[in-house]
């Protein structure tokens, strides 16, 4: 769904004018839709219906605990890639036998804990890790349920920064090599095969990538199960994309269903992992504007949010919608809209036609991903709040960090 509309001439997320929104919250501020947070789950949970499934929100997307406690109400699990956020997912009164733990550098420590709370599977992504996984276990008396992560070599087709199934990948095992980490899987004694696992890349826009990817997978599942290692899952990652702009991403019915397909007469349970196709179109960022700075060759809109609050468009040259909260009926001019960081790539977006004065309000759409879950204290700026709006009622889900907070944990040398 899309949760935003106009409405007396101000854009209202849900039914809550982002103009109160603003006067009551401050800027820079993300705001999140609880509707569309919640249609966005139900939308992949009821595309498989009918299927034994698991759903783990792949948190790195944003972390929130309002949004974690949201999800884990409607039954999902979560994709980890942290103790960090194996913590997160038991604040926010997730269940940890729903978690899968995915990354390709656990520590000891990591995995000691995630065998503590009793998660639902390591997704293995080396040898190495196999063996320290099977050692940790050991020393504490337990077996550790796994399922390896296979590099199938498939390209996603998307920035090269978030494509990960490429044999060139930091990530998973290859495909050639699966078979034989399995089989030194069965042998460790302290490690239980529970499934197989594949991710190829985020922002994915075609259902093509996915079937390939899927087909490389099954091939290793015949092979496997005709060794006699039966796995009870298949994890079919995520990656799902959102439209930022111009993306024509498959609905999820349509990439569900082609996935489907292959699995005819197979009856392991499936796990998918999507992050940003729940939170990405469900979140806004909210940011004044400062100054109007009308320059030589470009025209510039300064406002209060920055690289350090959206850092997206700096990291990836990548788009996102931004809209005036009171739009006007005149047709503007071009401008850069850029943040106060001290840095050149400080940019929310190029080139865009607004009719701006100082002190308007401006919405950056399709922030719910990798916007506040990426955002840093940069200049020792402080991190934005963060908002849930539910109808017309707005909840204050993260208050607004303190510059003093910034450096409560430094000290100075003694003796200067």
């Amino acid at each position: 769904m899309n949760p935003l509309s106009l409405q007396h001439n101000h854009l209202h997320i849900e039914s809550a004018d982002l103009v109160v929104i603003a006067d009551t919250y401050a800027t820079p501020c993300y705001v999140y839709s609880y509707a569309a947070l919640t249609q966005a789950f139900q939308a992949f949970d009821q595309a498989l219906h009918g299927r034994d499934h698991l759903i783990c929100y792949a948190m790195k997307a944003n972390p929130n605990l309002a949004i974690l406690q949201l999800f884990a109400s409607l039954g999902a699990g979560f994709d980890i890639v942290s103790g960090g956020e194996l913590q997160r997912v038991l604040a926010a009164g997730g269940d940890p036998g729903k978690v899968v733990f995915s990354g390709v550098g656990k520590t000891a420590a990591e995995m000691r804990l995630a065998l503590d709370c009793g998660i639902l599977c390591f997704n293995v992504e080396s040898e190495a890790e196999l063996q320290r996984l099977n050692d940790v276990a050991g020393h504490m008396g337990k077996i550790a349920p796994i399922s390896l992560r296979v590099n199938p070599d498939v390209d996603a087709n998307t920035h090269p920064y978030i494509s990960t199934g490429l044999k060139g990948s930091k990530f998973g095992v290859a495909h050639e090599d699966a078979l034989r980490l399995y089989r030194l899987a069965a042998s460790l004694a302290h490690l239980k095969i529970q499934g197989i696992d594949c991710h190829i890349g985020s922002q994915l826009t075609e259902t093509r990538p996915f079937a390939d990817a899927l087909d490389r997978v099954l091939t290793l599942v015949d092979a496997l199960e005709a060794e006699g290692i039966v796995l009870h899952h298949i994890d079919l990652g995520g990656g799902l994309g959102i439209r930022y702009q111009d993306e024509t991403p498959p609905p999820v019915a349509e990439y569900i269903n082609a996935l489907l397909a292959k699995l005819q007469g197979r009856a392991h349970t499936i796990l998918l992992e999507p992050g940003r196709a729940l939170v990405g179109n469900a979140g806004l960022l909210l940011t004044r504007v400062e100054y109007i700075k009308h320059g030589a060759e470009k025209n510039f809109a300064v406002v209060d949010a920055a690289m350090n609050d959206l850092m997206r468009p700096a990291l990836y040259d990548a788009h996102h919608d931004i809209v005036p909260v009171v739009p006007r009926e005149g047709s503007g001019e071009v401008y850069e809209v850029v943040g106060p960081v001290c840095e050149s790539g400080d940019f929310l977006g190029h080139e865009r036609r607004l009719d701006l004065r100082q002190g308007d309000l401006l919405a950056i759409l399709s922030a719910g991903a990798y916007g506040m879950s990426m955002s840093s204290n940069y200049n020792t700026r402080a991190r934005a709040a963060e908002v849930m709006v539910r109808g017309q009622e707005s909840f204050l889900i993260r208050e607004r960090e303190k510059i003093e907070h910034l450096f409560a944990l430094e000290h100075t040398f003694p003796g200067l």
